[in-house]
């Protein structure tokens, strides 16, 4: 099924549209409010293809198209959908504020408990999480660029007023949202000899080499990032110094929150106070680790920079979690491709050293901190080719892209979905779980990003070919029939698994959210050049040569009149020859198709020439 990021992201707005509004004024649910995650997941189905992609901007309502406006209808006028939408962020925005004003990040209903029969408490359900820290940060990036365009297409003051109040309630949210993110990283050093120290010592050794080799090439391979670790990492974090002995081993990403005696942020030139208690254990979480990473990348991206969205403390959180975001890419990535023959990431499913899981879906987030790296520091062909060949088993492994068995355990990576416990929780009064079901969204988000940064054409064809078949098994997923709810968006496994038991439509934020993400990743693939063939351009300028050659001795025969049809023809010549020419550079394949129809009728004038010539 061929992605079309334009028809199918009409599609999942006209269909969030008449699942989440009526008469321009939101339509809650029973869960809506109790989870900031769901609820900033819903405003980002809406508000970033809005922000990101330019035919779906909703900011300049003089600009708006058609077919957009169609879509969105249930949102109001061409007028009044700008307005309606900062009516829903402001709401969101006072939702998910407690009395004193501080901005909440509840994980609500998305946190589990962590036995049958155990509910969560009000206090659990408050607590704040990675996932909502890190949504926050694109929410509030797209909501304050939003503000910033549209601010000068309005002048009615009560909407200029609303604009203004949740500007800095979006600025709030938004500094909260990147200290609490800085709160959660972590460094987490063991003993060699711990069970934790054994487990990595097995998955990165991978047996095939003494626990002492291993120790030394990770002392030597990670040694510039230990110190850069102990020199640089300063603000809202507190390591154990034994992370000094190269003797120790060490991970380092993001807990799920805020980490248990965390120290506050205070070197800002505006004090931020009220910077909640940390309640999770010094362990980074590879899931965790990726949910940050997607969030950070949009504190420097190229419309937050040309906007100027961000104040002077701002642009100094942004810049500790750029060296986190870093490190992190850096540590996950030697990790995933550590020693010379075959990578531990490679040896499926990733076993996760602290919690002692190991699943498709853990390889996939371990995958997908490697492909941020990989685009950080543009791949090699070698590390592209084998990355494609992971994500391949990868889908074949869940179940996307071949068929299920009877009572196949693989359906449980869709459904009920991967559970990890959150460590630390238990200070809160129990163990709380966290469960991920968007094994196929994630798969298809990191299939395009590598298709985007793959320079080659066999790994992105074949990464091309992947993605459509993720996506055909997604859209196959969407929820049916007029009476369920969330018709149109996701999910519903049991379409694609109809053997599956216990599996049914369940109406899903997270999966519809990284799905619209996907297709505005395909969105910006496509708006790249092709990749550039040097045997299809060397062979361009060979057919061009020959073209220009043939042209010129055409133009030497006597004329006919400036209006006859053989004028007309070369002119038509002339101008294909100008535009391949063009082209032969960024698409030679296209200037191959123009130059070869010119040869054959430069060959079909010479042909009528000789004719005519043997008559007289």
């Amino acid at each position: 099924m061929q992605i079309k990021p334009r028809q199918h992201l009409l599609d999942i707005w006209r269909a969030m549209a008449r699942h989440s509004f009526e008469d321009g004024k939101p339509i809650l649910g029973e869960t809506d409010g109790t989870s900031s995650v769901a609820d900033a997941e819903r405003l980002l189905c809406l508000l970033y293809p809005a922000t990101e992609v330019p035919a779906f901007r909703l900011d300049q309502p003089d600009t708006t198209e058609r077919d957009v406006l169609r879509a969105l209808e249930r949102i109001g006028t061409r007028l009044e959908i700008p307005a309606n939408i900062i009516s829903a962020l402001a709401h969101f925005m006072r939702t998910h504020t407690d009395a004193d004003n501080r901005p909440t990040f509840p994980g609500g209903h998305y946190f589990r408990p962590g036995g049958p029969g155990v509910e969560l408490s009000d206090e659990q359900s408050r607590l704040g999480v990675v996932d909502s820290y890190s949504m926050s940060i694109t929410l509030c990036l797209a909501t304050l660029g939003f503000l910033k365009v549209y601010e000068a297409s309005t002048a009615r003051p009560e909407m200029r007023r609303a604009i203004g109040e949740l500007r800095e309630t979006t600025n709030t949210r938004l500094t909260a949202a990147m200290i609490s993110l800085l709160r959660s990283f972590t460094v987490n050093v063991f003993d060699a000899e711990s069970e934790q120290g054994k487990r990595l010592i097995q998955v990165i050794g991978q047996g095939s080499q003494s626990d002492r080799q291993v120790l030394q090439q990770f002392s030597r391979r990670l040694r510039p990032l230990r110190a850069t670790i102990i020199e640089s990492l300063t603000r809202g974090i507190q390591f154990d110094e034994s992370i000094r002995d190269e003797s120790q081993l060490f991970e380092c990403g993001w807990a799920w929150g805020v980490v248990h005696g965390a120290p506050e942020v205070a070197d800002l030139e505006t004090p931020f106070p009220g910077q909640p208690d940390g309640f999770a254990d010094r362990l980074p979480y590879v899931y965790f680790t990726v949910v940050a990473l997607d969030g950070i990348q949009d504190l420097f991206s190229e419309r937050t920079l040309t906007l100027g969205l961000l104040g002077p403390d701002q642009q100094k959180l942004a810049e500790a979690l750029r060296l986190r975001w870093e490190l992190s890419q850096q540590y996950w990535s030697a990790i995933a491709r550590f020693g010379a023959a075959r990578w531990p990431l490679e040896d499926l499913p990733w076993q996760t050293t602290g919690l002692r899981l190991e699943s498709e879906y853990f390889s996939l987030t371990v995958a997908a901190i490697l492909v941020h790296d990989l685009i950080r520091r543009k791949a090699t062909d070698d590390d592209l080719t084998r990355t494609v060949a992971i994500m391949e088993r990868l889908a074949d492994r869940g179940r996307v892209t071949s068929r299920m068995t009877r009572d196949d355990p693989a359906v449980r990576l869709h459904h009920p979905g991967v559970t990890m416990p959150l460590a630390g929780s238990e200070r809160t009064g129990g163990l709380l779980l966290w469960r991920m079901t968007d094994f196929s969204a994630q798969l298809l988000k990191r299939s395009i990003q590598l298709a985007e940064l793959s320079r080659n054409i066999a790994a992105q064809d074949r990464l091309l070919r992947l993605a459509e078949q993720v996506f055909e098994h997604l859209w196959s997923r969407r929820i049916e029939g007029e009476d369920a709810d969330g018709v149109g968006l996701w999910d519903d496994a049991r379409a694609v698994y109809p053997d599956a038991r216990d599996v049914g439509p369940r109406m899903s934020w997270s999966i519809t959210e990284r799905i619209t993400e996907c297709l505005v990743a395909a969105r910006n693939l496509y708006e790249q050049q092709p990749i550039r063939s040097p045997e299809l351009a060397g062979l361009a300028r060979e057919l061009l040569s020959e073209a220009t050659h043939l042209f010129g001795k055409e133009q030497l025969e006597a004329g006919s009149t400036r209006d006859g049809s053989r004028a007309r023809a070369l002119r038509s010549i002339e101008s294909r020859l100008d535009h391949a020419r063009e082209l032969v550079d960024e698409r030679p394949a296209t200037a191959v198709s123009l130059a070869l129809p010119v040869l054959q009728e430069l060959d079909t004038l010479a042909q009528a020439r000789g004719a005519a010539a043997q008559e007289v």
